[in-house]
């Protein structure tokens, strides 16, 4: 939508996420990212931290679950969304107002990790396994796939 605030946040998560359903049964994950700047101090000739930041987040439908089932606490990730504000009363009658992310995608950062990907399926029953590839024809001799032993385009 026009005149959205879109943001990309890098930082770590600060509690495993939590799902939860609405009265409709939509799933939900909750989770919050703290993200903190480092900057090089040139006189001490260190780095150092700087204030962090902590945004809290919801994710929707399957990428919720998604989340919910695959990141824990401390996992470094990056999260993309519409950037949201918030205002309400507290417990004790005060005016609040937040900031939060309202996440369009979460990823884990391969900087420090690495990953196994599973892909999920679609359906409303369990997940149908991965069909197997379809064999790919012979190459013709001459051919550029035959003289480099493959397929000409294996992406």
């Amino acid at each position: 939508m026009a005149g959205e605030t879109l943001v990309t946040v890098v930082g770590n998560l600060t509690a495993d996420p939590e799902l939860r359903h609405t009265a409709s049964g939509l799933p939900v994950a909750s989770f919050t990212v703290a993200s903190t700047p480092r900057t090089y101090h040139r006189d001490r000739g260190e780095w150092v931290d700087g204030e962090p930041l902590f945004l809290r987040c919801s994710l929707w439908r399957q990428a919720g679950e998604n989340a919910a089932r695959s990141l824990t606490r401390g996992t470094r990730v990056i999260v993309t969304g519409r950037l949201r504000q918030r205002t309400f009363d507290d417990k004790e009658g005060q005016r609040r107002t937040t900031v939060e992310i309202d996440a369009e995608d979460i990823a884990v950062s391969l900087t420090y990790a690495t990953a196994q990907v599973t892909k999920t399926y679609r359906s409303a029953t369990s997940p149908a396994p991965a069909p197997a590839p379809a064999p790919a024809p012979a190459a013709a001799p001459g051919s550029v796939a035959a003289e480099a032993g493959g397929d000409p385009y294996p992406f």
